[in-house]
């Protein structure tokens, strides 16, 4: 997901300028107006769909995972979507992780641990900006909290590719896409119907993977969510007990001097 594909230093550059502009033009109201796609996790008491959280973290494992990193995720972390332990060992033994040095002083190539961070696609910056025209793929670990209005800027994002409008010319090395501002953007469509399989009966569109991936996004940017609206829920509970307790007390106090 997200490949950016350049033909040019100057196509990376002014993406990677309207990238980090984007979400604070938006916010001022010189972008392009983002659409509210209406997730579960972003109603007020909402919770994460957990089966729409593991099929976009399968959408990242083979899409998103060739260009971006999500360094500050464990694989251990899979289990808090709802994988066995078993599954996340056999999806993090799935990739080879560089370690070392060994004995030799040599680095070396081993299957991967549940306590190892997700692998990156490439050994460091320079080999991703190589690879990538010069432009770095963001990390993506927290990349809902990064952009203004976040789940649905990424959603809007992944579903916004079309064709130019006659009259509107786009650069060599650059892609139309209605809602990122200037629409212009270096990195080109990174999903299609049907590019990731998830079995029999469930939708695999454009617009559904990029809900499910946005998901999986929106969890590992902020996976406490919903434990910390829980305990709201309850500390308001508890003041608003409180409030009557005093209330009543209060009353009772001064009942006699009425």
């Amino acid at each position: 997901m997200f490949k950016i594909q350049v033909a040019s230093l100057k196509a990376a550059a002014v993406a990677a300028t309207l990238l980090f502009a984007g979400p604070a033009l938006a916010a001022e109201g010189h972008g392009p107006q983002i659409p509210d796609a209406g997730f579960s996790f972003a109603r007020l008491f909402g919770t994460y769909d957990r089966a729409a959280a593991q099929r976009g973290f399968q959408v990242y494992k083979e899409v998103c995972s060739n260009c971006h990193s999500m360094r500050q995720m464990y694989y251990r972390n899979l289990t808090e979507l709802g994988l066995s332990a078993d599954q996340v060992r056999n999806i993090a033994a799935s990739f080879q992780i560089t370690d070392g040095p060994n004995d030799e002083g040599a680095m070396f190539e081993r299957a991967g641990r549940v306590s190892d961070h997700f692998r990156r696609p490439f050994p460091n910056d320079n080999a991703a900006r190589s690879a990538n025209g010069g432009a770095l793929p963001p990390d993506l670990s927290v990349i809902t909290k990064a952009r203004e209005n976040g789940a649905n800027y990424l959603y809007a994002l992944l579903t916004g590719y079309r064709d130019a409008p006659a009259g509107v010319t786009v650069m060599e090395g650059m892609h139309y896409n209605e809602y990122f501002p200037g629409h212009q953007i270096a990195m080109g469509p990174p999903l299609s119907d049907g590019q990731v399989d998830f079995g029999a009966g469930v939708p695999n569109t454009v617009e559904a993977m990029a809900r499910d991936v946005t998901t999986f996004m929106a969890w590992a940017s902020e996976p406490e969510l919903e434990t910390r609206r829980a305990m709201g829920v309850k500390i308001l509970i508890f003041l608003s007990i409180l409030g009557v307790l005093a209330y009543l007390t209060k009353r009772r106090i001064w009942a006699d001097a009425h």
